[in-house]
């Protein structure tokens, strides 16, 4: 009998252990959410901090880029050489995704993907969560057109923009500006350059889809003519700059000239409302097309900017669909996309408009079917940002001139080829 309450005691003894261990590792579930738009990072760390109280689930988020000094690229090697990978993080499009294919968790059985038309997809299965809708052409001040006699619709095309230049230029003491475009093109803002002017000379002018510039420049075959009327347009955009804003100036003082009325022009795209709103930018103010060809074209450039992604090795993937899912299906979720960080949602469920006069114009374009492609992220981030970027940079410093630029953009597309 005393043997028996021995064995007894000892595996009560053991249980208790194990259910010890066991707590011990099954430890509170907690996420780590990256991603690449630091203008809302302030709108989503309020909603993470909201969502971890109603959850019980602390979130940290980490913004990287704009001002920060890297991308979230380089920011994610880092994370997985440290074995500190996030939980959700952003991708921006197929050349992203092939690089992280090995931790994306399949999410097409996620409640959200049917009120959606624009999840990242690959081979038909849902890899990304689109965090909303974008788009960017450029943003002009409408009192300062009209104080300069321009009217908004003759800029649609290369000879459109530079008439306009031409005029507000000589206007800018009258008008209180230092200069005519606030552009930014120093190497740490080769998102602005070699992504988002980049794409300008990819899809300006194509129908929403249409690929044949891109599939012609990664086959090293470039279209002279096009090329060379784009170049001619980074010029007009580079001469008609403020040069310490162009050469050496980050996000804040790129946006910053424009929304203290200090250039008629910004080179950025409705992301940038809560930065109008903060600084109490109340003047009109919406996009034209960009004037990188000699025809002239009437649409924008919009789509899904970035998706989270889940990363499937991460031991909250539970939590991570259901903070997923709470962007789409609560309102408050839909007050932080919306209201908080001043996007145009993604999902049709959303009723919420926002309020930013320069997402207003995003919807009026797409609305009315003018919109074109993001076609920028067919080229790796590398060839971006590592070969691209400096040439841009280059060209605005004065280190080359527009015919180089146009050699040294050709040789890079041809040396694509494969």
């Amino acid at each position: 009998m005393k043997r028996t309450l021995a064995i007894l005691a000892s595996l009560i003894a053991f249980a208790g252990i194990a259910l010890m261990i066991a707590g011990c590792s099954a430890a509170p579930a907690k996420l780590t959410l990256a991603q690449g738009k630091p203008e809302i990072d302030a709108a989503l760390k309020a909603y993470a901090a909201e969502w971890s109280t109603a959850n019980k689930v602390p979130v940290t988020i980490k913004s990287v880029g704009g001002s920060s000094g890297t991308d979230l690229g380089t920011q994610l090697k880092a994370d997985l050489a440290a074995g500190d990978m996030p939980d959700i993080f952003a991708i921006n499009g197929l050349e992203d995704y092939k690089e992280w294919a090995n931790l994306t968790l399949d999410l097409s059985g996620e409640e959200w993907v049917k009120n959606t038309s624009v999840a990242f997809k690959v081979d038909g299965k849902v890899y990304g969560f689109p965090v909303a809708v974008e788009g960017w052409g450029m943003a002009y001040n409408g009192d300062l057109l009209a104080k300069a006699g321009i009217d908004p619709k003759t800029l649609v095309n290369y000879a459109g923009y530079k008439a306009a230049f031409e005029k507000l230029d000589a206007q800018k003491a009258a008008l209180g500006v230092k200069s005519v475009v606030s552009m930014a093109a120093a190497l740490d803002m080769g998102w602005v350059t070699a992504h988002h002017n980049f794409n300008s000379l990819l899809s300006n002018g194509l129908p929403y889809g249409d690929l044949s510039v891109v599939n012609a420049l990664l086959a090293g075959d470039v279209d002279a003519k096009r090329l060379g009327e784009y170049a001619d347009w980074v010029e007009l955009l580079f001469k008609y700059a403020d040069k310490t804003v162009l050469t050496t100036g980050n996000y804040d003082s790129q946006v910053g000239a424009f929304a203290t009325g200090k250039a008629v022009f910004l080179h950025q795209g409705n992301w940038t409302d809560p930065n109008m709103a903060q600084a109490k930018a109340t003047f009109p103010m919406a996009f034209a097309p960009h004037g990188s060809m000699a025809e002239a074209t009437d649409g924008i450039f919009a789509a899904a900017p970035s998706f989270y992604v889940v990363n499937k090795n991460s031991k909250n993937v539970k939590a991570a669909k259901k903070f997923l899912n709470d962007l789409v299906f609560s309102e408050a979720g839909n007050k932080y996309m919306v209201e908080g960080a001043g996007m145009i949602p993604a999902f049709s469920n959303v009723k919420l408009n926002p309020t930013g006069q320069l997402s207003k114009s995003v919807q009026a374009y797409s609305a009315a079917g003018k919109v074109y492609s993001w076609s920028q992220y067919y080229f790796t981030g590398d060839f971006r940002d590592k070969t691209l970027a400096p040439i841009y940079n280059q060209f605005a410093t004065g280190a080359i001139d527009k015919a180089k630029f146009v050699e040294l953009m050709t040789k890079a597309f041809q040396g694509l080829k494969k």
